[in-house]
């Protein structure tokens, strides 16, 4: 077990992604701190990896505090005597067009995913620092947070914003030995069950079969436990190389995403002045430079095509 005598905190993971991940942890040989806001979630997926023959505890709180970070970590060294790995999964969503969402539905996202993931890595990176421990922080980003959605402000501000934290980290935990990464997740989950695109995908899932080829191969989308596995690597000793990276997984494919990077480059002696730029616009703005922007699905073959929905 690559894992073995390892501690993991795996945030959100009451059930969905989070649960899937540390159930892989534990499979893998790792103790594992279940947390969720609600304790009897908890409770039944601490039950989960233990009937797995994992071992496991719950720490009932919700992640954006410091004071949460603090019982978290605490929760592992005083259950597990130790803490080697942090998965910061806890997630919400209050998605919203621009002019619909509110001041509370943007902090709320942004307390929980970006305030929290800074809070625990911080509280994290402090123990690993003080105790000489060559920690695992692993946190999660999303697709939207690489290339925005329509309706998901918040969410996207929140998700690249941890991916600019990471980058960061990087550098600064680098001589303590600590390795920080992003994974992107393209999995079924609560919010994609509602997207008629993905209909036939996350039917076949909650059948307890494959998915179509299509979605798993051309658009790499797939289930929970396809993304499992490359958390639980990065959390190992084989990863000690890796780190400072956003990594997608899902259904059969992996991504390593590059950095933002400059699509072209002019130059042009003094500058370039209002009426330079009008003189060469055509060139600079051109549709080859212009970037894309927000998610672009292939077509949906004809027999995956959602179900009509029934006339009332």
């Amino acid at each position: 077990m690559s894992l073995n005598g390892k501690v993991a905190i795996v945030t959100g993971s009451g059930q969905g992604l989070g649960l899937a991940y540390a159930r892989e942890l534990a499979r893998q040989g790792a103790a594992v701190v279940i947390n969720d806001v609600n304790a009897g979630t908890a409770a039944e997926a601490v039950a989960q990896i233990e009937a797995d023959g994992g071992r496991a505890t719950a720490v009932v709180v919700p992640v954006g505090t410091t004071d949460a970070a603090k019982a978290l970590v605490a929760g592992a060294v005083e259950t597990f005597g130790r803490l080697d790995i942090l998965v910061t999964n806890a997630g919400i969503l209050r998605d919203k067009s621009l002019l619909k969402m509110t001041d509370e539905d943007f902090d709320l996202v942004i307390n929980v995913h970006l305030k929290g993931t800074f809070t625990c890595v911080r509280e994290a990176f402090a123990y690993f620092k003080e105790n000489n421990v060559p920690g695992r922080i692993i946190t999660i980003g999303s697709p939207t947070g690489q290339r925005g959605n329509f309706g998901q402000t918040n969410y996207a501000a929140a998700k690249a914003g941890i991916v600019g934290m990471v980058r960061t980290w990087a550098l600064e935990m680098k001589k303590a030995g600590v390795t920080v990464n992003t994974v992107i997740p393209v999995a079924a989950t609560a919010m994609t069950k509602t997207v008629p695109y993905f209909q036939k995908a996350v039917e076949a899932d909650e059948r307890g079969e494959a998915m179509p080829a299509f979605f798993r191969h051309d658009l790499g989308f797939g289930t929970a436990d396809d993304v499992a596995g490359l958390i639980a690597y990065l959390a190992s000793d084989e990863a000690a190389g890796i780190t400072g990276q956003a990594i997608g997984a899902g259904g059969d494919r992996l991504q390593v995403w590059t950095h933002p990077t400059a699509a072209t480059t002019e130059y042009r002696d003094g500058g370039w002045t209002f009426e330079a730029l009008q003189e060469n616009a055509a060139t600079l703005f051109s549709k080859e430079t212009l970037q894309t922007y927000g998610e672009e699905f292939l077509p949906l073959p004809a027999e995956l095509q959602p179900e009509p929905a029934p006339a009332r």
